[in-house]
């Protein structure tokens, strides 16, 4: 996609902040209407904040954003000393939060990152968070998993015997492949895209890592009463946005999620798959944009 950021280019537009003994990389915008409420992103699995280049300065046209790479993705630190459990990587974003001074906001996960928000929405109810989220945005991901349909390459990646093997025979072609086939219309994401994701994914020993984090959907199965409870107590505005194209998160998961919030919205993009703020990147950012906008102030 055209003007799309480098590895580089992207590493210039954010900063490393220090959060517990590791660099954790963040690109924060800056507020254009202070009275807006501040935006934060938790990114999916296994890319990074990057996947919401082509989207954040549309995000950022009125209001602050605040998107960073989770341990162990991107440009944040890859040590091999670590669990990279959900509940370590909702500590690093409150902790990001806290550094960042950000007291109020709306919350948009995708993939992964909602595993991490609805740890987030379980501590929330259960003892209180030094955030106050304004509402919840759900996009693309696989809370349920019963439902869901993870590719073949993540089963093998969190199985602690074959996962080394493959993440250190895994080649860009094989990721592009796996890639693509998520997109409801697999043209729209082009090499340049494809190159990048992978240079991040790979940066900093992102290899040696990436078994331990694929074992994430074990605690999806784990802790689901506990992650899925707090999603039908929710007392926030919550979005479902959701490409149902999607072969991983499929729409039935989608479907799920919107009889069992309480109060929520759902809003879904016809074609669209598993990544689509980069498959069709306005259409997205406009659905985001118009929850936020209603549930301002």
């Amino acid at each position: 996609m055209p003007g799309l950021p480098t590895l580089d280019a992207w590493r210039d537009r954010g900063r490393h902040l220090t959060v517990f003994g590791r660099d954790i990389f963040v690109v924060d915008t800056a507020a254009v209407e202070p009275s807006c409420t501040d935006l934060v992103i938790l990114h999916g699995y296994p890319s990074s904040s990057h996947d919401f280049a082509h989207v954040l300065g549309r995000l950022s046209a009125r209001r602050r954003v605040v998107v960073h790479d989770h341990l162990g993705f991107g440009l944040s630190a890859k040590p091999t000393d670590e669990a990279y459990s959900i509940t370590e990587q909702a500590e690093v974003a409150l902790a990001v939060w806290r550094e960042l001074g950000i007291t109020r906001a709306h919350l948009l996960t995708h993939d992964y990152g909602a595993s991490v928000g609805t740890e987030l929405m379980a501590r929330r109810e259960r003892l209180g968070l030094p955030i106050e989220f304004a509402s919840l945005t759900l996009t693309n991901a696989s809370v349920h998993m019963e439902l869901a349909n993870p590719r073949l390459i993540q089963w093998m990646l969190r199985n602690p015997r074959t996962g080394p093997i493959v993440a250190r025979l895994a080649k860009e072609s094989t990721f592009s492949r796996n890639m693509r086939a998520t997109c409801g219309d697999p043209s729209a994401v082009d090499d340049d895209e494809i190159a990048t994701m992978w240079a991040l994914i790979t940066h900093g020993g992102g290899r040696d890592v990436l078994p331990v984090i694929s074992r994430y959907l074990d605690e999806r199965t784990r802790f689901s009463k506990r992650w899925i409870g707090a999603l039908t107590r929710l007392d926030l505005p919550a979005h479902v946005l959701w490409g149902n194209e999607d072969p991983v998160a499929r729409v039935a998961v989608a479907e799920m999620l919107v009889g069992e919030i309480p109060s929520v919205t759902h809003t879904p993009l016809p074609g669209r798959g598993h990544y689509a703020m980069i498959e069709a990147p306005e259409e997205w950012a406009d659905a985001a944009l118009a929850f936020l906008d209603e549930h301002e102030g």
